[in-house]
């Protein structure tokens, strides 16, 4: 086991140290594993902790928390527009705020969390957009509203690239893509999912809240995580005092280690524009912006089109709109296990994420252009399943391709992904609703005009957007890292 050489992150507070010198934390006389007086790690005679998974587990419950509080505005949305009578312009406005400042959020925030760790900055930003879906249960003015939105947007930003840095920090690589399924996709989309039964069904539905107080309970849940995120969590397992050494190396499972070759240079920070010079980065990002731009339609306009296109009640709508977020759910965890597959099997890291990106998107194209042939709303929905399963199996790709790329720089890499994708939210749903407009006919039925609209367009560019991101991961190489001092991953 090589040494430990890099300096703890300045974020730590008095509960990161660890209480044993030179030792490393759970490296006491009690467990055997300590550091000798050259700071190599002595293996430890007990078993391995298993703090890692306490560590998963609060991942998990902060993917699954954004996810939660933010599709409420599918309840929050209509309610402020019937109470306040405000405009539909007025909610659109609204609700678009928040991806202002979370695209402008993402590179910052990045930068931030690869100089002084996850913990302290999740901690905060948890509270932060915590407090900030409360506080739009409680004001009636429209400029405090958007003032709330952008801040929720703002917190948010930094969460997925944080949870990046979180994963490659504390999971042998050998699993790291599989768990980063179960947190990115799995609990994210399952979150999102559920906002609206917790929110609608659930506490106002069967406990009769209104829907301030209903917010006002998220809020409070987001705020008890936070403590708890921050009692719980340190940045790495060499500081955290419940891990003992056996942990430490089974974590780091000959992991390449900076200071075995300490004439390599190590900048601080990777900035935006050093990364973009890296080829496979360019590719990278213009697939997250389809990708991400794509998705924007199965979050906005998959309920419209079975209320419109299929006539569907809004009871009967309800579920089959959110059969995609559930396929993308299980697909997160069917591709992160695939992509440790392949690669332990291959040995190919490069070629073993592309093919799964690749593969899947493909798949997914196919899928949504035979959504066009469907007679039947319900065979259209199970189409929409299917190619969001297949779609979203490959966002597990996406973060491990993050951290191979970016190494100690992560969580920049990611951030710089998502102000892609995000950009894709922003653009994308002009461009559906132009698209919707240009194929909408209006006939005058027993001297009401009736709008109909053909949603086939849709689909397809919908399908062509997945090809073209399918192909974009065959021209990203993974193993052409980022981080000078990171020995280059072998494939």
């Amino acid at each position: 086991m090589r040494p430990p050489t890099d300096p703890p992150p300045t974020d730590q507070s008095p509960a990161d140290q660890s209480p044993a010198g030179p030792e490393i934390a759970g490296g006491t006389p009690t467990t055997g594993g300590k550091c000798t007086a050259g700071g190599t790690l002595l293996s430890d005679a007990a078993a391995p902790t298993a703090i890692r998974w306490r560590v998963f587990a609060l991942a998990c419950g902060v993917s699954f928390l954004l996810y939660l509080h933010r599709y409420s505005w599918n309840v929050v949305g209509p309610k402020l527009q019937e109470e306040f009578e405000f405009s539909h312009t007025q909610v659109a406005f609204l609700f678009s705020l928040f991806y202002y400042t979370y695209c402008l959020g993402q590179i910052p925030s990045g930068i931030v969390i690869d100089r002084f760790g996850p913990h302290r900055y999740l901690s905060i930003i948890i509270l932060a957009w915590s407090v900030a879906v409360t506080a739009i249960g409680q004001t009636t003015n429209l400029i405090l509203l958007g003032v709330y939105r952008l801040v929720f947007g703002a917190a948010q930003a930094g969460c997925y690239p944080a949870l990046t840095q979180v994963t490659r920090q504390w999971f042998p690589v050998g699993q790291r893509t599989t768990l980063q399924g179960w947190i990115a996709t799995t609990f994210g989309r399952s979150g999102g999912a559920m906002s609206p039964i917790i929110v609608g069904t659930l506490l106002m539905g069967w406990f009769g809240l209104s829907w301030q107080t209903a917010v006002t309970v998220l809020g409070g849940i987001g705020v008890g995580f936070a403590w708890l995120f921050w009692r719980m969590f340190r940045n790495s397992p060499r500081i955290h005092p419940a891990v003992n050494a056996a942990e430490v190396e089974l974590i780091e499972d000959g992991a390449w280690h900076p200071a075995d070759h300490e004439q390599l240079p190590r900048p601080k920070i990777l900035s935006p524009r050093r990364a973009m010079k890296n080829r496979s980065m360019r590719f990278f990002v213009v697939q997250q912006y389809l990708d991400a731009g794509s998705d924007v339609a199965f979050v906005s306009l998959i309920g419209a089109y079975f209320l419109q296109a299929r006539g569907f009640d809004i009871t009967t709508t309800g579920w089959l709109a959110s059969l995609p977020l559930w396929g993308g759910a299980l697909g997160g965890i069917a591709g992160g296990w695939l992509n440790d597959r392949l690669i332990r099997t291959t040995g190919n890291r490069r070629w073993s994420r592309s093919s799964v990106g690749f593969v899947g998107k493909v798949i997914g194209c196919v899928m949504l252009a035979l959504v066009v042939k469907q007679t039947s709303g319900e065979a259209a929905a199970m189409c929409l399943f299917t190619a969001k399963f297949f779609s979203d199996w490959s966002q597990p790709t996406t973060w491990g391709t993050c951290t191979d790329l970016g190494g100690r720089f992560s969580a920049t890499v990611f951030s710089i992904i998502n102000t892609a994708g995000t950009l894709g939210g922003v653009t994308m749903p002009l461009i559906f609703g132009i698209l919707l407009d240009r194929f909408s006919s209006t006939w005058m039925v027993d001297g009401e005009a009736v709008t109909v609209t053909s949603w086939d367009p849709l689909f397809y560019l919908l399908a062509g957007m997945y090809l073209a991101s399918g192909f974009c991961w065959l021209l990203v190489d993974c193993t052409r890292t980022l981080d000078a001092s990171s020995a280059p991953t072998i494939s």
